[in-house]
């Protein structure tokens, strides 16, 4: 097929690390009041009123089945009882709970008649399908989550079709690695997932505390407004991030609202102190909230103290290491190999196990989650979801997808693609699969519950609460479960070739 059409600010850059400077001498714009400010809000469900904090991490571009797929394999080896759980079908067991076992997913790959250089990946009726693999490089070349390809991965023939055929994945990829540079460029990366041998750490929480086989990304789109959904519950408008040097947005963000509330609220970031990034690197930038309250911005050696001074705020958000290559962001080049799975799982164990070692245990909720799904393939298409503001995309450029034509998910109307969860808490019930629609703004709606804060947009009080995930009566983790797996930091990391 032709090559697509890509704007300069669309899918034929590298998706880098976010690396935001701390808005200076902008105008503080007046805030927008909640949704839900016209009237009083009603007190938290019965038990959740002993959550006293909360925290969220979101690590980077990293899809559903890439990482929690083999999870029913992982079940059956290690003695956990199996329930349904939609990752890949090839681990689904033969009998038993629906989803059942199936052939492993392919996705139409390019036809070897039109290689690069000087050609675009084709599809057609002689093009070898791509099967579902087992990546064994911790380090991959980066796909990418941007409008176009997100668009294109819903459907490659017609990507703004009403129908999600969801044959576009290995597409895009090999067009941005043809248009990058990069080794893979016929897009086979796309096709990777990891199990339980590469990641144990977060199979075992997964396994043992709560997750969701229906939890998504706000968006169709790249990792910056994605977060914007993450603080705000919108992207304001944006498809791509906000241009540098654009002023600050003056939606209110949730910490805003605590802050009205007198509620307690940190954010941490991983590289504060980073020598490569002196400035505050947080999706918190692009809101006027970075600049009314610095003092609220603090490095991630902060989130330590306070677990070991019993200091830790009601709400927390921990801004992953973008710079130092603990995000688990796909990398860009052999030279730069971005981040190692790994050693950005290791990194996260060291934030939660430090948790569980705390006093501030007792009360509080941990959530694991990735800010989109990478460009990696999945099963299951992003879902109809209620706009947040009634505000369309704004940015997209000539050429763009939904620009030339239009179609449903041409507005933010509908979720972003699945990622993964874990929900850690002392009342997360035992080995729980949530199979609720939910994007992620659901982290906002479970604060707005626990402290009766008003919605930020209507997207958020679309969402669950999160109440599911937990019980309050009994607290099946009072204890946290011991040993933990220590997580492997030693596999192989290379993106040269595949697998």
């Amino acid at each position: 097929m032709g090559k697509r059409p890509y704007s300069k600010s669309g899918g034929t850059k590298p998706q880098v690390r976010l690396s935001l400077v701390l808005l200076g001498s902008i105008a503080i714009l007046a805030g927008c009041r909640g949704v839900g400010d016209s009237g009083g809000t009603p007190p938290p469900p019965a038990g959740l009123n002993q959550v006293n904090h909360i925290i969220i991490m979101a690590q980077e571009n990293r899809g559903f089945e890439q990482y929690f797929g083999a999870m029913r394999e992982y079940w059956a080896a290690n003695g956990f009882p199996d329930q349904s759980f939609d990752g890949l079908p090839q681990f689904n067991p033969a009998a038993g709970h629906a989803p059942l076992q199936g052939p492993a997913p392919t996705s139409p790959g390019c036809d070897p008649a039109f290689p690069p250089p000087g050609s675009d990946c084709t599809i057609n009726n002689t093009s070898p399908p791509i099967t579902s693999f087992h990546m064994i490089s911790m380090c991959e070349e980066n796909p990418s989550p941007s409008w176009n390809e997100s668009h294109v991965d819903w459907n490659v023939a017609n990507p703004v079709a009403t129908n999600a055929t969801l044959d576009g994945f290995v597409w895009t990829a090999a067009h941005d690695a043809r248009v990058l540079g990069f080794h893979d460029t016929d897009g086979i990366r796309a096709m990777g997932y990891y199990d339980g041998t590469d990641l144990p750490y977060y199979y075992f929480l997964a396994s043992n505390f709560a997750t969701s086989d229906r939890w998504f990304a706000p968006a169709m789109s790249r990792t910056q407004p994605n977060r914007m959904f993450m603080l705000a519950g919108t992207s304001a408008g944006h498809a791509y991030p906000p241009p540098p040097g654009s002023p600050a947005l003056p939606n209110q963000t949730i910490f805003d609202v605590l802050q009205t509330a007198g509620i307690s609220w940190k954010v941490y970031v991983t590289d504060l102190n980073n020598a490569n990034s002196p400035t505050q690197d947080s999706a918190l930038n692009f809101f006027s909230t970075a600049a009314k309250f610095p003092d609220h911005i603090f490095g991630v050696d902060q989130f330590k103290m306070d677990l070991d001074k019993g200091t830790l705020p009601s709400v927390a958000y921990i801004e992953p290491g973008y710079i130092s290559g603990t995000d688990e962001h796909p990398g860009l080049d052999d030279n730069i190999p971005g981040a190692n799975i790994q050693v950005g799982a290791q990194y996260v164990s060291s934030l939660i196990n430090a948790l569980m070692q705390s006093s501030s245990w007792k009360d509080s909720i941990f959530i694991l989650t990735y800010d989109e799904a990478g460009g990696f393939y999945d099963h299951v298409p992003p879902q109809p979801m209620v706009s947040p503001d009634g505000v369309k995309p704004s940015d997209l450029q000539p050429g763009d997808i939904c620009t030339v034509n239009s179609g449903p998910t041409c507005d933010f109307t509908y979720t972003g693609y699945r990622v993964p969860l874990i929900v850690i808490s002392p009342f997360a019930k035992k080995n729980y699969v949530s199979h609720t629609v939910a994007d992620y703004t659901a982290w906002l709606k479970l604060v707005e519950t626990r402290f009766s804060l008003p919605s930020l947009t209507q997207r958020d009080a679309a969402q669950m609460d999160m109440t599911e995930f937990f019980d309050f009566d009994h607290a099946p983790w009072a204890t946290p479960p011991a040993p933990l797996p220590t997580q492997p930091t030693n596999g192989p990391c290379y993106m040269d070739r595949l697998p």
